[in-house]
């Protein structure tokens, strides 16, 4: 089956409006296309056998360089982390890595950088990663400890006015505070969603602390991301701490089967949901949780609830504002939090053991041979881009 049939096959029965959405986002070039194709991705991956030997990890299942960002924790302090999970399994720590150094090169153009600083960025990379796993020590990113640009990230975002962020995803009408449905961030839930969602809540907010806080003023369907666009995502603005100017924003993803395990020979442990897989491995790997992370049940289907984080709160990476050594260290930073996430979650339901990744993380032959891999992953998702451009053109994916 060739990639224009696979893709079609992978998100059929999704929403059409999103899934138009999603398609005109991949027709933007081979590096929003690797992040909406995650599936045919790791279908590649799987035929090539990519160095199953390296040693199991919970593994994020879907590493680029735009799933790292920033995040408000539990703990009301804010970290630079991996942030996404919805494809997170136990997998060869290989895995996650060759999708990783393939989506460096594959941004190049994007981020104007040249073949050779690419293959820097990810020889920084992995330099990092390999340094910190040997290490056999788990650390975290906040600003305190954040250097360039991840540091100015931080920084940014420590004085960021909520409200004002509140007020530029919602308008009022008459007395009562909206959500701004602009068809770039959101869209219009239907009266059956906007019910769903109601019920929902309306059940999860007595079992919390202070019910009140989660009392529901509006609900719209989020578009955030490229591969999960098409699933159910809901933006939840809530009363919070009181209107106006405590309102908080809840995101309310549905979860779907991994991308990355149908395609090991891995034995995964038997989650309650997919969504209770996510939460689970999601907090395995970071330092401290996203607020309001909880597995939850929406009319029957699983669904991660979590705070609602804008998807501006990312370092971007561009070789034409930036000298080379400040994005060597922020990839360098990158490869440091995946290591770490490994090392946090050593030793769990089949991950190997700290030893054993502080051996791995001692070896040099492997880095060559990743390296070598992603640069043919990454010509390969080159052309099933163009070959996918061609097909949109076509109108082959008119829905």
């Amino acid at each position: 089956m060739d990639a224009v049939h696979q893709i079609l096959a992978f998100n059929a029965g999704r929403d059409l409006e999103a899934l138009r959405i999603k398609y005109r986002t991949m027709r933007g070039g081979a590096f929003a296309f690797l992040r909406g194709t995650a599936p045919l991705f790791y279908e590649r991956l799987r035929r090539r056998g990519v160095f199953r030997s390296a040693p199991l990890v919970w593994s994020c299942g879907d590493l680029h360089l735009e799933n790292f960002g920033s995040y408000k924790a539990d703990n009301r302090l804010v970290y630079f982390d991996i942030n996404d999970f919805d494809d997170a399994a136990l997998a060869p720590a290989s895995w996650d890595l060759v999708r990783m150094l393939a989506s460096v090169w594959v941004a190049a153009d994007r981020i104007a950088v040249t073949a050779g600083e690419a293959r820097r960025l990810c020889s920084a990379f992995l330099d990092a990663y390999a340094a910190s796993l040997a290490a056999g020590k788990a650390y975290w990113m906040e600003r305190e400890t954040a250097q360039g640009l991840v540091r100015e990230l931080l920084d940014g975002l420590r004085n960021r006015d909520r409200p004002r962020f509140i007020a530029g995803r919602t308008r009022i009408v008459g007395k009562r505070r909206v959500l701004r449905v602009d068809g770039k961030k959101a869209l219009a839930a239907s009266a059956a969603q906007r019910a769903a969602v109601l019920d929902f809540m309306s059940k999860f907010a007595p079992t919390r602390p202070d019910p009140r806080f989660f009392t529901v003023l509006d609900v719209a369907r989020r578009v955030a991301g490229v591969g999960s666009l098409g699933l159910d995502r809901y933006a939840v603005l809530v009363r919070g701490k009181g209107s106006p100017d405590g309102n908080y924003l809840l995101d309310l993803k549905q979860s779907m089967p991994s991308a990355l395990a149908p395609r090991l020979q891995v034995a995964q442990p038997q989650w309650q949901t997919e969504a209770h897989r996510v939460v689970a491995i999601q907090r395995r790997l970071q330092a401290v949780s996203i607020a309001f992370l909880h597995a939850v049940d929406v009319a029957g289907e699983a669904f991660v609830l979590r705070g609602l984080q804008p998807s501006e709160d990312r370092v971007t990476l561009d070789r034409s504002i930036q000298k080379a050594a400040e994005l060597q260290q922020v990839v360098a930073t990158m490869g440091r939090l995946v290591a770490w996430a490994q090392l946090r979650s050593s030793g769990r339901e089949g991950s190997a053991t700290t030893d054993e990744l502080i051996d791995f993380g001692q070896r040099r032959k492997w880095k060559d041979k990743l390296l070598a891999a992603s640069q043919d992953c990454a010509a390969q998702v080159r052309a099933d881009s163009a070959a996918f451009d061609a097909a949109y053109d076509d109108g082959a994916f008119d829905v």
